[in-house]
């Protein structure tokens, strides 16, 4: 039975296959996929939850700023003028909001799609880059709940000569 959900997966086996091994078992005629090995499994058990509070509420505990601390760079960053963090495992309507240890607010997004992650320049609202420090993130989730999250980095000085 085909259905527009059905998936190819090819598996790796330790043993080498060898046709005509199974040729004893079942005449061809009667045979499935032609004596040849065959898997079937689904995965009805772990299919993703939808409109579920208590998974949604458990999944606040997922997000996460990445590199976290930051250390003057990331795997995120394409270029030496470049500092980028990403804030991950974020719900679909969220507003992320970045304060300093002080209760200022540095910047925030609000976040209304299905990408799991926001990108952080490590700038504030007004563009200009972030002093090295702590600073905490709030994230709030419309109907789902809160979650704080604590992120330190230590920013390295721009280097306009070595270019």
């Amino acid at each position: 039975m085909k259905t527009g959900n059905d998936i190819k997966i090819r598996l790796r086996v330790v043993g080498q296959y060898c046709v005509g091994v199974y040729d004893y078992a079942v005449p061809d005629s009667l045979a499935l996929n032609g004596n040849k090995p065959m898997y079937e499994f689904n995965t009805r058990d772990i299919a993703t939850k939808r409109k579920d509070l208590p998974t949604a509420q458990a999944a606040l505990k997922l997000i996460r700023v990445v590199p976290n601390p930051y250390y003057g760079n990331s795997a995120y960053e394409l270029g030496q003028l470049d500092n980028m963090v990403k804030i991950t495992n974020l719900p679909q309507t969220c507003t992320v909001s970045i304060y300093s240890l002080n209760g200022n607010l540095v910047r925030r997004f609000t976040k209304d799609n299905g990408i799991t992650y926001l990108d952080w320049d490590l700038k504030n609202q007004y563009g200009i880059p972030i002093a090295s420090g702590a600073y905490i993130l709030h994230i709030n989730a419309p109907g789902i709940g809160e979650k704080v999250v604590k992120w330190f980095g230590a920013l390295r000085p721009q280097d306009l000569n070595s270019l």
